[in-house]
């Protein structure tokens, strides 16, 4: 059995979360037998498996960067991305209040109560498809708060490929 933190809280439901720190976190419902949430994380074993990977690959990559190359995908950043929104922006009939640059490690993107967007410098190591998708999936934060299927159906308006750009920025 894999290690992992337990926090049982009022929810309903179980779900997993992989930290930074690559450590497996079970939140669970307050009275959830052990080993029903035991079932849980091995059935779930291959996707615990196949985010660390992917979270050990993204780790490597940026903790690489040389401070000159975080100053140049900064400064690029800062350059494609306010174009990018620009351009979504319009065709979606959406006005987001800001762009800001950041240097999250955890998002790649992420839209603020007042319809401010920010993208972390990262996204720069990404193909411009992988780009577009985060760039139309905050946007479409402005509309729809969560991830329902109304929040994706508009992103498949604007990039009936969505899911093949989602993948891209899972697989690195």
């Amino acid at each position: 059995m894999r290690e992992y933190k337990l926090i049982r809280s009022s929810r309903r439901t179980l779900a997993l979360e992989i930290g930074r720190d690559l450590t497996l976190t079970v939140r669970a419902p307050m009275k959830m037998p052990l080993s029903v949430i035991e079932e849980f994380i091995e059935k779930h074993d291959k996707w615990i498996e196949k985010k660390l990977d992917v979270m050990k690959k993204r780790e490597i990559k940026s903790d690489n960067l040389s401070a000159a190359e975080i100053a140049a995908l900064k400064m690029r950043a800062k350059e494609i991305l306010p174009q990018k929104v620009a351009y979504f922006a319009e065709i979606m009939g959406l006005k987001p209040s800001g762009v800001k640059i950041t240097s999250a490690k955890k998002r790649f993107g992420s839209c603020s109560g007042k319809n401010s967007l920010c993208f972390s410098y990262e996204l720069m190591l990404y193909p411009d498809e992988a780009i577009d998708y985060v760039v139309v999936h905050e946007l479409a934060h402005i509309k729809h708060r969560n991830h329902s299927a109304q929040f994706y159906s508009l992103i498949g308006k604007y990039l009936p490929d969505y899911k093949t750009r989602e993948k891209i920025l899972k697989s690195r």
